[in-house]
């Protein structure tokens, strides 16, 4: 124990020793001890977490601090993904990022209000010039929240480079209690060449393991032939914290010598979405945990990976052995590992792979047309990581389209024909994915000449779907012709059964006004200092569209003195 305390002290220190980023430069955004429902680099679904994640102790509304002086250098506001969010640039070339937020500062938000009221939208993305808003190290400048994607109240907190590369803010010296080691919950082994076989299998295998009693792990005893790899499914705790957050690096040494590693200190977004490389994206897919590979696809355009040996793949032959050590460290130096006995052996394939192979190939660095009797599905060049074999046809309900688990990297065009379509209904109706819950979802559809299409990352089952219930309005807050002279938000509740809100619009006493539409709680909020309201008596209108066009107008009256 004190030898494995010594060797991550050595760790940390030549980790700070040897960085590269300022440590005593930058203060804390928030003034409360920053405890972590996320950290850099953990794995979301289609990319890398690119920030911290800081508790905001169950609650909206703390102070967020500027971390150093700058200007605000970007505004954006949205209904999905950060939600209120701000950049603030520094004079060294760092950009800091606050999201999730409840609202800014004041003049930020007298600032960011001008904007909406003129474009008339409550989303907007504003850059800004070095003289518009600068703040000083330590002012004010938001107040955390819960808007966008978010799942509870915390802030979102990153450090970007001059390219708008995110950094590990960790890097930065701010101090996150964590004496706790990861902890490793599966081991699987991989075939990886077409005559290879682990324990008398051609496919992945799970691996029993064993804990040891000073908390490390050991394997059962892999007998193979050809070229293998490992994944993992692994976490990391900090103190204070239950959250399971991604582990900092992972490392593989081979008969006691560096043969793979990765570990997140930085990436660019552009390459976020390899992520699907990083993992098993089918077993994601179909069981809901994410394994990491410890080997290189060739497809894997990641800059993560260090000591990189053979792209990780150990080429076992008969009569050797191997000992594998896989450790996984957090950020501190905090490590476990396992130990992995493999012993060259040749064997008979006892467990061979369940494969069910569709009509089609796909050639992923090939444009890729496959036209059905009511449906086509056009796979441009670059749609997907690699080859693969597809099932392609239509079905009772509508057309299935390859296979969930796959990974898409960008969009291709599905078209659908509604040619039984009633021409009344036509605008009625949306392609629909739907998952194996049965579950409908809207993609986004455009219609021409009873020709359907979408631009989609979805695979799976799809059928069009009629919607002709318009979404429904109620007042929240308050009621018709209630006196409102001490309430500062008037709130309504919007709700859509099917396509979902696409557009939402309000006015009081015939003049637009802004209204914030928080997705979660499926609410528009008003803020009554936004307008100068002239007389006692006010009328409101809210009209909301659902993604097909059907619309629902509210209007009501209030008082206010």
């Amino acid at each position: 124990m004190r030898y494995f305390l010594l060797c991550s002290l050595i760790y940390v220190q030549a980790l700070f020793s040897q960085s590269p980023y300022p440590t005593d430069t930058f203060q804390a955004p928030v003034d409360i001890p920053i405890i972590l429902a996320g950290n850099f680099g953990e794995l979301r679904s289609n990319h890398f977490h690119a920030g911290l994640d800081i508790k905001t102790q169950q609650r909206e509304g703390l102070k967020v601090y500027a971390i150093e002086s700058g200007y605000i250098s970007r505004i954006k506001v949205q209904h999905y993904g950060y939600g209120k969010a701000l950049y603030l640039t520094h004079a060294n070339g760092y950009t800091s990022v606050y999201a999730h937020l409840q609202k800014m500062a004041p003049k930020i938000e007298k600032f960011l209000k001008s904007k909406q009221y003129s474009s008339r939208s409550y989303e907007t993305d504003l850059y800004l010039e070095p003289s518009d808003l600068k703040v000083e190290k330590g002012e004010v400048i938001a107040y955390s929240g819960n808007t966008g994607s978010s799942a509870g109240p915390h802030l979102h907190f990153e450090i970007r480079d001059m390219a708008q590369k995110p950094i590990n803010p960790l890097y930065f010296g701010y101090e996150v209690a964590d004496s706790e080691a990861p902890r490793i919950l599966d081991l699987y082994a991989y075939p990886y060449n077409r005559n290879a076989v682990v324990n008398g299998a051609d496919q992945k295998i799970k691996l029993h393991i064993n804990r040891n009693e000073d908390g490390s792990y050991t394997s059962e005893k892999v007998y193979a032939t050809g070229g293998i790899g490992f994944g993992i499914n692994t976490y990391d705790r900090q103190d204070l914290a239950y959250n399971k957050n991604g582990a900092y690096e992972v490392r593989m040494n081979v008969n006691g010598s560096p043969y793979f590693s990765y570990k997140f200190e930085t990436f660019s977004f552009g390459e976020s979405r390899y992520i699907n490389t990083l993992i098993d994206y089918d077993h994601y897919e179909k069981r809901g945990s994410r394994i990491q590979k410890c080997f290189l696809e060739p497809y894997n355009k990641l800059s993560i990976y260090r000591d990189n040996k053979n792209n990780g793949i150990i080429d076992v032959k008969d009569g050797n052995t191997y000992k594998v050590v896989l450790e996984v460290a957090d950020f501190h130096g905090n490590a476990t590992s396992i130990t992995i006995p493999v012993a060259g052996k040749p064997q008979e394939v006892t467990r061979p792979k369940d494969e069910v192979k569709g009509d089609y190939y796909v050639i992923a660095g090939r444009d890729n047309l496959y036209q059905l009797e009511d449906a086509t599905v056009f796979f441009p060049k670059g749609t997907f990581y690699h080859d693969f074999h597809a099932i392609i046809k239509n079905t009772d309900m509508g057309v299935l389209v390859a296979d969930p688990g796959i990974a898409v990297k960008s969009p291709y065009t599905l078209t659908m024909t509604g040619k039984n379509i009633p021409q009344e209904q036509k605008d009625q109706y949306f392609i629909a994915h739907k998952d194996d819950r049965g579950r409908t979802y809207y993609e986004n559809t455009y219609l021409k000449d009873s020709i359907y299409s979408t631009r989609t990352r979805s695979l799976g089952k799809f059928s069009l779907v009629r919607d002709s219930i318009p979404p429904k309005i109620r007042a929240g807050n308050f009621r018709k012709g209630q006196t409102l002279s001490n309430f500062r938000y008037l709130r309504l509740y919007i709700s859509d059964d099917l396509s979902g809100i696409n557009t939402y619009e309000a006015s009081i006493d015939g003049q637009w006004v802004l209204m914030e539409y928080e997705y979660k709680k499926g609410s528009l909020t008003f803020d009554f200092s936004d307008l100068e309201f002239k007389g006692n008596k006010h009328d409101l209108e809210v009209k909301v569209t659902d993604n097909v066009g059907n619309s629902t107008t509210f209007n009501t009256s209030f008082y206010r003195n």
